[in-house]
């Protein structure tokens, strides 16, 4: 299903505190946990994975350009930037990689500034709501998606 595949996963700001911040909400699955379980998931299926987080909406536009040349699809949870950066929706625009949204918790059975995502047009497929499995699921519907499309570019789609 992914082999040979370049999977960039993409952490946004706070997701670092995983584990610590509001367990009742988020659990005690640190970040490294999740990151861990991507890479021998990925692993399995024949594909490659790096892992960034970031705090700064700035690092994580750079990084995201950066993934042009170097990453097959995209795996991101822009955390608090889902909501308002169209920063990071230009960037994944500009590098045009086939990308899947995820989100620990269900956005929509949170506060109503929760439920719009800035990149939710432009992205092959959401996950939320499954807590640490949402990025399981993510990343196995992108292996998916990147095995039935030939790997094609989001703007090379017809």
């Amino acid at each position: 299903m992914g082999v040979g595949w370049r999977i960039a996963v993409v952490h946004g700001p706070n997701l670092n505190m995983l584990g610590l911040r509001e367990p009742e909400r988020y659990g005690t699955t640190t970040l490294a946990d999740i990151d861990d379980e991507l890479a021998s998931v990925a692993a399995e299926a024949g594909a490659s994975l790096s892992s960034y987080q970031s705090n700064s909406e700035g690092d994580l536009v750079t990084h995201l350009q950066g993934l042009r040349d170097t990453a097959d699809g995209v795996l991101i949870n822009p955390a608090a930037y889902t909501h308002t950066s169209v920063a990071i929706r230009d960037a994944l625009l500009a590098v045009a990689l086939p990308t899947v949204e995820v989100h620990l918790t269900n956005t929509h059975a949170r506060e109503e500034f929760r439920h719009h995502s800035t990149i939710a047009d432009i992205v092959v497929g959401r996950v939320m709501g499954f807590g640490r499995l949402s990025y399981v699921l993510g990343l196995n519907g992108l292996l998916e998606h990147l095995g039935h499309s030939g790997g094609i570019r989001q703007g090379e789609r017809g």
